[in-house]
Order: C-alpha cells, then sequence, then structure tokens
C-alpha cells in the first residue's frame, strides 16, 4: 500500500505540470495577494482530487470506451479556452482596473474587473477555482486509472486520492507563489495589468487549442 502512495504522489506531481492546468492557476492568480492566491490553488487542486475520485469510481462499475473518456479532455480544452476568450475581452473592453491604497504603513493593490469593486468577486474566484478543478479532472481521468491498474489492479480509494492530490497541491502551490512573485514585483502599474492579463489569455487559448487538436 505505502508503494502505491508514493507512486500515486508522483503522479499527482507530474500530472499537475500539464500546461493546462498552470495556464488556469495562472489566469485565476493574476493580481491576487498572498492568501488569495494559495486559497486558490488549493482549492483548484482539491476539486481536481475530487472529480478524479469520482470519475475513477464509476469507472470501476461502468465500462465507458476510450472515445467517451476522451471528452474530458474536450472539457478541459474547453474551459481554458473560455477562460482565455474572457480575458482577452476584459482587456479589449478595458475593463481591467487597479487601485493602490496605504494600509498600516503599506502598500496594497487592488485589481478587479468591471467598473466598480465588488468584495463579493472573491468569493466568485475560490468557487471558480474549485468548480475549474472539478471539471479539468475530467481530462486527467484516464492517465489516474493507467497509474492504479499498475499499482493497484484499478482499485479507488480515499487514501490514494488523497495522495494524489497533495501531490498536485505541491505544484499547484509552488507555482502559486510564482505568480505571486509576479504579482507584486511586475504589476504595480495597469499597463502592466492588463498586458499580464492579455498574455495569459492568449497562452490560454494557445493550450487549449493544442489539446484540442492532439
Amino acid at each position: 500500500m505505502e508503494l502505491s502512495l508514493i507512486v500515486i504522489f508522483w503522479y499527482g506531481i507530474l500530472h499537475a505540470f500539464g500546461p493546462d492546468h498552470l495556464t488556469a492557476i495562472a489566469d485565476f492568480s493574476i493580481g491576487k495577494n498572498k492568501r488569495k492566491t494559495l486559497l486558490i490553488t488549493s482549492l483548484f487542486a482539491i476539486g481536481h482530487g475530487v472529480s478524479l475520485f469520482l470519475f475513477a469510481k464509476v469507472l470501476e462499475t461502468v465500462a465507458i470506451s476510450e472515445e467517451i473518456l476522451a471528452y474530458g479532455d474536450i472539457i478541459s480544452a474547453t474551459v481554458i479556452i473560455a477562460m482565455g476568450v474572457y480575458l482577452l475581452f476584459m482587456v479589449g473592453l478595458n475593463r481591467i482596473q487597479l487601485r493602490k491604497h496605504i494600509h498600516e504603513g503599506k502598500e496594497h493593490i487592488h485589481i478587479w474587473f468591471g467598473k466598480s469593486h465588488e468584495h463579493g468577486e472573491d468569493t466568485v474566484a475560490n468557487t471558480s477555482s474549485l468548480t475549474l478543478g472539478l471539471l479539468m479532472g475530467a481530462g486527467g481521468v484516464r492517465g489516474m486509472l493507467i497509474t492504479l491498474g499498475a499499482v493497484q489492479g484499478g482499485s479507488v480509494d480515499f487514501s490514494l486520492v488523497a495522495a494524489f492530490t497533495i501531490g498536485v497541491m505541491l505544484v499547484f502551490g509552488a507555482f502559486g507563489l510564482v505568480m505571486l512573485y509576479i504579482n507584486e514585483n511586475f504589476l504595480g502599474s495597469l499597463t502592466n495589468v492588463r498586458r499580464a492579463f492579455m498574455t495569459a489569455g492568449v497562452i490560454s487559448l494557445v493550450v487549449g487549442t493544442n489539446i484540442l487538436l492532439s
């Protein structure tokens, strides 16, 4: 059992390096502070693990063809492309805003979409990252089942999914810190913020399209 946990943990790490996952995290993490960035990446990892667990449990008892499983990749790609289109749309309409203020002697930067800053946007971002993790879990279920088949005859239990999720969370968290560094050091002006979102939008379109064509 210990070997199975180690193997699935490392699979989680390798799986998390997928360009679609890192692109999604970048899209959600731009302009966020440390707490929000780590929360978003953790929710994405948890959603991803839960989704894979549920899909794997279903596939233990229901025979589904390879063609149907391939739709998981289509779902992931479609989500990434939609995010890219949305970000480019916001940049094109100048709907990305930035405001600075001093709080307790430290400068804070707030970045948001739209004309006015709504505090509820943080809740939306958290919910969206969890939902995105759930949706994109469909794209990784084939690889997880192959790995499980190699280490434990395809049987799925909570400990294996937890090991996978921890592996994913480590990579996502590390990448979230990279995004945090970018946020704190390169996004001090509205021009740079819009450039960052435009870059993220273009990368999202390229990554999603590549998944669909591969």
